[in-house]
């Protein structure tokens, strides 16, 4: 049973580039809430002077350093019939973002959570892709190390939904070339940067000719990959050696390798280890 003298967290989403894009709701709460707890407190002062509000609360420091100790004292607050806002720097709470660990914890102390719905990367890159939108499914971002980016990319080369990708600018290049390699050079994609701001941009091409371009251009700014789901489930085995040659690149057996392959992305292993070996 939830006390209703008790306060409520509130989960807001933010601008992920043009401050107009903030709802009324927002800007209300911005000046009403008790406590606002922001990924980058520098960031939510400089949101809240673009829009022309002051905040009234105490702002407090949230982000995935400090969300589980934090969340305790958020707890405190709502339980003595406080609101708390949770924002963190562009876009929807919980999605790629602290968030959800707040909330996790707001719920099993019996106590009100609700969101306050707006920008999202994930979603405007899809909707800007030109791309499937029906079914969709969000990765967010996927592992650093090789060995791991190739396992996790085996494991979606069969996934017959749209993907959703997000990535630093730094990456961004290796990364298209690991797609490339896993899911193959001709499938459709979308590369999408600083949505919603003065440069955005969207290029819409195979995955081989975002990897090419991305390795000739510097990418900047906030990047969004879409890329278009498996069609009819069959996935040639030799898009899986790269996947394959990054394991055994950073230390297993080939036979471990392709074993590990084949049964995230749902293929032969016997036809996987010769394409292995007369990619040799």
């Amino acid at each position: 049973m939830v006390d209703p003298t008790a306060g409520r967290l509130v989960l807001a989403a933010t601008p992920i580039g043009d401050p107009q894009d903030a709802s009324l709701r927002l800007v209300h709460l911005l000046t009403t809430a008790d406590l606002i707890a922001a990924e980058d407190t520098r960031r939510l002062r400089r949101l809240a002077a673009a829009l022309g509000v002051e905040p009234r609360g105490r702002i407090v420091a949230h982000h995935e350093y400090n969300e589980v100790a934090g969340a305790a004292g958020l707890v405190d607050v709502i339980r003595t019939g406080g609101t708390v806002l949770l924002v963190t720097d562009a876009g929807t709470p919980g999605v790629a973002d602290p968030g959800w660990r707040a909330a996790s914890a707001v719920l099993e102390a019996g106590l009100p959570v609700t969101a306050l719905p707006g920008p999202s990367a994930a979603l405007t890159g899809l909707l800007l892709s030109g791309l499937p939108s029906d079914r969709f499914c969000f990765e967010g971002f996927l592992p650093r190390t090789g060995g791991k980016l190739a396992s996790a990319l085996a494991a979606l080369a069969t996934e017959p939904r749209t993907m959703i990708f997000f990535e630093s600018p730094r990456r961004t290049a290796a990364t298209l070339a690991a797609m490339a390699a896993a899911f193959g050079a001709e499938r459709p994609a979308a590369l999408c940067r600083e949505l919603t701001k003065t440069y955005e941009q969207v290029l819409r091409e195979p995955l081989g000719e975002l990897a090419r371009h991305a390795a000739e251009t510097e990418v900047l700014g906030e990047v969004t990959i879409v890329v278009g789901g498996a069609v009819g489930g069959d996935v040639p085995v030799e898009s899986l050696v790269g996947a394959v040659q990054e394991l055994v690149a950073d230390g297993a057996r080939l036979k471990d390798a392709v074993a590990q392959v084949a049964t995230a992305a749902g293929v032969s292993k016997r036809e996987l280890y010769e394409a292995t070996l007369r990619a040799r």
